[in-house]
């Protein structure tokens, strides 16, 4: 037998099975890295100023800053080229949902699976459907509607009415992107056939370089979730287990931070739909960003109006 290297070489010609075995687990190494997106690809926005430097930029182009290219995307939605259209329109606002302001996305009617299904013993309060302040946000992380899905589109001649209850795609493709690749795009969703094609820990080879977003795919099954459309007790305050909010109007209640009277981006808050003063999913979290430390800062993560350093999201309105 001659030894060669790390290979033995003997009469039969085993060394190329080593070989073999090599390749083979160097594959096997490999290939779990190529089977998914990066869990956490850090963000090239600057999630400083505005909501065009988020990742709520459904155009993937910041307006300052520098950063993601949107063609990569085109495939996938209409980019419309303005950041607010996605959510928001000055004409033909949805009427179906009267309490958002200028809401320009398709609101479907779903029902929800909420969190007083569970039957937990802890669970003091009425839960009803999501309200308004909770839809806006389902609008996009339903797992059913295309984040493309408006009712107005810039430009005249391209607004539908029933696009307000329901997604028409023949509607949608009348779009063409600027970029000319794809006009007629496969309009995502928040589901395994849209949006986490690329960005899931399922993706395979075209998950590399995307961030994992399964998690903000809520879906419709909201049990696992803090609850929303929950009542908040009419008895919070000293010797429960919830703090009273010290401003209350008739539509709002909310933790005034700074005590100047006004409901800011950064307090915590609850909404009053007719039920009473409800958790909703913007009871916790902005859309467009609360800088963390001031004007010119970097926004909380995740949206949310204050930091949950210290579980400080939390204590907002729980004693524990």
């Amino acid at each position: 037998m001659l030894q060669q290297g790390m290979f033995s070489v003997d009469g039969r010609g085993r060394w190329w099975h080593r070989i073999a075995v090599l390749a083979f687990g160097l594959l096997g190494a490999l290939l779990p890295l190529l089977a998914q997106a990066d869990v956490d690809r850090p963000t090239r926005f600057t999630n400083i100023g505005s909501v065009g430097n988020t990742r709520h930029n459904l155009t993937q182009r910041q307006v300052s800053g520098g950063g993601p290219v949107g063609t990569t995307m085109d495939s996938f939605r209409n980019d419309y080229a303005e950041v607010c259209v996605y959510c928001h329109t000055p004409h033909g606002a949805n009427s179906t949902l009267p309490a958002a302001p200028l809401w320009n996305r398709t609101v479907k009617a779903t029902t929800y699976q909420t969190y007083d299904l569970l039957n937990t013993a802890s669970l003091s309060q009425p839960v009803s459907q999501p309200g308004a302040n909770s839809l806006t946000c389902l609008t996009c992380h339903d797992g059913q509607t295309a984040v493309d899905s408006i009712i107005n589109m810039p430009g005249s001649g391209r607004y539908r009415k029933e696009q307000e209850f329901s997604e028409n795609t023949a509607f949608l493709d009348q779009w063409t992107n600027p970029s000319g690749l794809n006009p007629n795009g496969d309009h995502a969703r928040l589901s395994q056939t849209g949006c986490l094609a690329c960005h899931s820990s399922t993706a395979g080879p075209s998950g590399r370089n995307a961030t994992d977003f399964v998690a903000f795919a809520i879906g419709t099954d909201l049990r696992n979730d803090h609850p929303v459309g929950v009542r908040y007790p009419l008895d919070a305050g000293p010797g429960s287990d919830f703090k009273d909010p010290p401003r209350k109007e008739t539509r709002l209640a909310f933790f005034d931070s700074n005590g100047n009277n006004r409901a800011d981006a950064s307090d915590i808050r609850l909404y009053n739909t007719g039920e009473g003063y409800e958790v909703e999913c913007a009871s916790c979290h902005d859309p467009h960003g609360v800088p963390s430390a001031g004007p010119g800062s970097v926004f909380n993560p995740t949206f949310l109006r204050v930091s949950n350093v210290g579980s400080g999201v939390c204590l907002t309105c729980h004693t524990k």
